[in-house]
């Protein structure tokens, strides 16, 4: 599988254009799968296009847990959830690039949201069998990729690691420009 390098912190501010829910809508995308009380893991929020929307659908009494390699990306996303009142739902952890560091979380997390993030990663691999043994049993992850940027072939790849490490795949949604899949544990 080809190594894509990790997007630009930069490139953020692009990536939570407003416009861009024209096509990739979070409330329409999350609302199936995210609702109050759960905890959610988000590897590689950017600046928060969907940590937002995770952050209201979980509620006071649920948590986001956003982790990523940049902190410049984990200070925007900070500003932004305070600026929006949901700062204190969001657990904004820097992680290093080869493991998300889930120290503790064994078995806790009730959905994961990889959006555009495995192909940037060294090892995924690695990252579906860590992902895994945070989830509760039963938990789904929604994984989804740039068709842009990730190739079939290389979605396919991911989709194998994901199958090793124990996920089965249900019916996805359809995501505008994107390879999808949706994946329980």
């Amino acid at each position: 599988m080809a190594q894509h390098r990790v997007c630009p912190w930069w490139l953020g501010y692009i990536l939570i254009n407003p416009l861009r829910r024209l096509r990739q809508d979070p409330a329409k995308l999350l609302a199936p799968y995210v609702r109050q009380g759960m905890i959610v893991l988000e590897p590689g929020p950017g600046m928060g296009f969907f940590t937002i929307e995770l952050a209201r659908r979980v509620g006071p009494s649920g948590r986001v847990v956003a982790l990523d390699v940049q902190d410049r990306m984990l200070q925007r996303l900070k500003r932004r959830a305070a600026r929006a009142g949901l700062l204190d739902r969001l657990d904004a952890r820097l992680v290093p690039p080869h493991s998300m560091d889930l120290k503790g979380m064994d078995a806790a997390v009730d959905f994961v949201l990889a959006m555009y993030v495995v192909h940037e990663l060294p090892d995924a691999r690695r990252f579906f069998l860590e992902a895994a043994g945070a989830m509760k049993p039963g938990a789904c992850l929604l994984l989804a990729e740039p068709k842009t940027y990730v190739s079939r072939e290389e979605f396919e790849a991911e989709l194998g690691a994901a199958a090793q490490a124990g996920f089965q795949p249900l019916e996805p949604p359809a995501f505008a420009g994107s390879h999808v899949a949706l994946l329980k544990k």
